[in-house]
């Protein structure tokens, strides 16, 4: 996955650069340095998804290939999707949900002790 988002990046920083050199001063060197670097960010990026598993059941090694920001696209699909060995995987979204009730009443004994404290005082 790291592979991937260099080559989106490189294949969208380079695409910029190749537009900007055509529509400004249209020097050699840019070109014939920034084709090559595109073109290869490119084939990296459509390589790498659809090597990666999590991409089988989505659209996003579809996406890869669109030219410029296909990488791009194609990450922000994978990001949507849940990753079944990402961080919190094994923590199902029902602890979550008791986790926030706990805190929740955590949070209603703290009031209640102030009130108490406050009664005492008075």
């Amino acid at each position: 996955m790291r592979t991937l988002r260099i080559a989106a990046a490189v294949e969208a920083a380079s695409l910029v650069i190749l537009l900007l050199n055509v529509f400004t001063i249209h020097a050699k060197p840019i070109t014939s340095l920034g084709g090559p670097t595109h073109g290869t960010a490119y084939l990296v990026a459509i390589a790498m998804t659809w090597a990666i598993p999590a991409a089988a059941g989505t659209s996003a090694r579809w996406l890869a290939l669109i030219p410029g920001i296909g990488a791009m696209l194609a990450l922000r699909r994978l990001g949507r999707e849940p990753a079944a060995d990402g961080p919190g995987a094994s923590v199902p979204p029902q602890d979550v949900r008791t986790s926030n009730q706990s805190n929740q009443s955590n949070q209603s004994n703290q009031e209640a002790r102030t009130s108490d404290e406050d009664r005492t005082r008075s």
